[in-house]
């Protein structure tokens, strides 16, 4: 994880404190032009477990965190990276 991302992230889980109706979607992402599907899935779910470790040992609770590994699946730039969407339970 990108410590320049740290302070988003620890400003999102003080703001999700005690807040239950809410949960935390990380849609991780990895590609690059010598990784098999199966490898940039692999280094999605290690990004996108890094964050939700971050996350809870900053307050969120795990039950309140949905992963998706999801590899090289997108067309967006930055590639690799861990997008994370707030849904109502």
């Amino acid at each position: 994880m990108i410590d320049a991302n740290k302070p988003s992230l620890l400003a999102l889980a003080t703001a999700m404190q005690g807040k239950t109706g809410f949960r935390l979607q990380l849609l991780a992402y990895a590609g690059g032009k010598d990784l098999s599907t199966s490898k940039a899935r692999r280094m999605s779910l290690s990004r996108a477990l890094s964050v939700r470790s971050f996350l809870i040992d900053n307050g969120i609770r795990s039950t309140q965190i949905d992963v998706r590994a999801l590899g090289n699946k997108t067309t967006e730039k930055p590639i690799n990276r861990v997008d994370v969407n707030l849904a109502r339970r």
